[in-house]
């Protein structure tokens, strides 16, 4: 293995060779570096992307935060190199090392790797194949580092199950440290135990999933029969960790020493979200509601920015404007930093209640973007998606926004919902040319609309994990009546590739067998998938057929009401009748108001509870009870 050394004598002869070699050489402002040999535990967080990217990812910065705050443990990171760097580094033998310490990743006794989308899967088998490990995880000793994952692909986990020791479902702020422990106590007590008794010991602990101690049957229609544990110890259902109280947020952010994608400070004001939309896979999975209060939420954006220089911070959520304080919020965030110049983004506000008087107190800080998410054009399909509102509402908000002083708004809609027909695509494009013609009445013709249209995939623990996607065949139907109708320069239109949709409808849909078909399409050239100009369409195809399986079973086939998902033994808290239900009456058209009015029994609050009374902490919350035990009260539903 190479020293740290040894890498730096390595680097310096490639480094001017590559594009952006500021992504490849640490020494960024406000990391963390500790006594390498002195700390006895040693992770390492990876984002299986490249560093413009990565370096921004919230979750990898809220553990890499966590575990350096410990005395008995360093975080370091690494990042995807680019393709002309991978190169270099393969011819010559440099492994993938931390942006720390040029430590070679070999040497972390963890490896913490974020796949908060499906698209990074060739990639985190890639950066495994770059550091010396052992791509699959039946061909691990002691002697390498733990394989961990988290991120929310790992709701359904079992097309990754192949090559990942162990998987984080859920939060893992607290998680981490279980998993720190649980390590530590194999690899430093002297301890003769194999790797699999270290994996046994992790699978004890609460939301961690070891795909090792599953198996798999199948029924003759191929269809998963059973996902059982093949010891009597290990539990049937892997439930999502929750915490009880948001942690502080981070607010020493790593300052790039090159551009990148999100070059800001950010604050998470909220988790969770109550509105209970049927596509919306963050929505499901990370219920239930726990906000920051507005003077921590203030304190923490006050020591982001005097600790970083800056210019631009986001407050984040899944639904900004619920936040319950947020008029409070938005006007103590205005004369907090009313004379610095400051861009702040407030994403993810909804139609329904952005008011009046919300916008009155943004008017005189126009850096805040305003993006809204209507997601669908027809009352019809809102009533579907669980996302009621009018086009009336829609027309008085951003009228309403063009009027003060805001010239650009982005909406976001999506394609291919179930039952979706042409007429519900054209009423997509007949509401943006109405928003643009409102603004224009109270703007003039400076007025602009960025259009994103993505394309609706079901997803795992959601109403919709029954109904199957588009074929690309009708996703490119549908791109076209959009492109044809739209066609005002002031109107710009961005959509979702169909083949990329289609390659996260089947890794996100998939079961055990899709794992060999992710290792061949990777060892025949498949990775940078998220990325326009790298993704081999044919590669996965061939891959497909090369092991036998046909991609429409995972994407474009309607889900049996009775069948067992492959993602049935992991639970994200909200039970699996509760979403058929809601599924059911999506067929009806009929709309389940936003669970602040009232509980529905979606199971998530009685597993919290109990997860809290192990776990015991402050500042969680389903706003429409005064209490827990009022809460607690109206679940009739185990």
């Amino acid at each position: 293995m190479l020293t740290p050394e040894q890498i730096q004598q390595k680097l310096d002869r490639i480094l001017l060779k590559v594009i952006k070699p500021g992504r490849y050489v640490g020494g960024e402002y406000n990391i963390t570096v500790k006594n390498w040999d002195t700390t006895p535990n040693r992770v390492a967080f990876v984002f299986p992307d490249i560093y413009d990217i990565g370096v921004s990812n919230v979750g990898l910065k809220i553990l890499y935060d966590q575990v350096n705050q410990r005395e008995d443990a360093l975080a370091e990171r690494a990042y995807a190199p680019w393709t002309d760097m991978e190169l270099f580094m393969r011819e010559g033998g440099i492994p993938l090392y931390s942006l720390e310490t040029f430590h070679p990743l070999a040497a972390f006794d963890i490896i913490g790797i974020s796949l908060p989308y499906e698209t990074l899967y060739t990639n985190a088998l890639n950066v495994l194949d770059l550091a010396g490990i052992p791509v699959r995880a039946s061909e691990r000793t002691m002697e390498h580092p733990l394989i961990l994952v988290g991120g929310h692909s790992t709701m359904n986990p079992e097309p990754m199950h192949a090559f990942i020791d162990a998987f984080v479902i859920g939060e893992g702020e607290e998680a981490i440290h279980d998993v720190i422990n649980t390590v530590a106590r194999f690899r430093q007590s002297g301890t003769t135990g194999t790797r699999e008794n270290m994996l046994l010991a992790l699978s004890k602990i609460p939301g961690i999933y070891v795909p090792s101690l599953y198996t798999v049957t199948y029924q003759e229609d191929g269809t998963v029969e059973t996902v059982a544990p093949v010891r009597a110890d290990v539990p049937k259902v892997v439930t999502k960790r929750m915490v009880a109280k948001l942690p502080p947020p981070p607010t020493k952010f790593i300052v790039p020493n090159t551009e990148t994608v999100h070059n800001r400070a950010t604050v998470e004001i909220m988790r969770g979200c109550t509105r209970g939309c049927r596509f919306c896979h963050a929505g499901m999975i990370t219920r239930p509601v726990r906000e920051r209060s507005v003077a921590e939420v203030v304190a923490a954006a006050e020591e982001a920015i005097r600790s970083t220089g800056f210019e631009e911070l986001a407050l984040l959520s899944l639904s900004s404007s619920d936040y319950t304080n947020i008029l409070e919020l938005v006007t103590t965030i205005g004369e907090k930093f009313g004379d610095k110049h400051l861009n702040i983004s407030l994403p993810s506000l909804r139609i329904e209640s952005v008011s009046i008087e919300l916008m009155e107190r943004l008017k005189d800080r126009r850096s805040f973007g305003f993006t809204l998410a209507p997601e669908a054009a027809t009352e019809r399909m809102r009533r579907i998606i669980n996302k009621f509102i009018t086009d009336e509402d829609l027309l008085n908000t951003t009228r309403e926004i063009y009027a003060r002083g805001w010239t650009t708004i982005k909406l976001y809609f999506m394609i291919g919902h179930p039952s979706e027909t042409i007429e519900d695509v054209e009423a997509i494009a007949t509401l943006a040319k109405k928003v643009l013609a409102e603004g224009r009445k109270v703007a003039g013709m400076k007025v602009k609309l960025n259009l994103g249209v993505s394309t609706f995939v079901p997803k795992s623990q959601t109403p919709f994990q029954w109904v199957p996607c588009d074929t690309t065949g009708q996703i490119k139907e549908k791109q076209d009546v959009l492109r044809r109708m739209l066609k005002d320069k002031n109107i710009k239109l961005s959509w979702t590739h169909a083949e990329d949709t289609f390659l996260e409808a089947f890794l996100s849909r998939g079961d055990r067998k899709i794992a060999g078909v992710i290792y061949t399409a990777w060892k025949n050239g498949a990775k940078f998938d998220a990325w326009n100009d790298q993704y081999r369409y044919p590669i996965w195809l061939a891959a497909f057929e090369e092991h036998g399986l046909d991609p429409d079973f995972y994407t474009h086939r309607q889900r049996r009401l009775d069948e067992t998902f492959p993602w049935d033994h992991i639970s994200a808290a909200v039970r699996k009748n509760y979403l058929f239900q809601d599924f059911r009456m999506s067929l009806e058209g009929e709309i389940r108001p936003d669970c602040r009015q009232k509980c529905y029994a979606c199971g998530i609050l009685p597993t919290f509870s109990n997860q809290r009374r192990e776990n015991p902490g402050e500042g969680w919350k389903c706003p429409d009870v005064k209490s827990p035990a009022k809460q607690l009260s109206v679940i009739s539903v185990p």
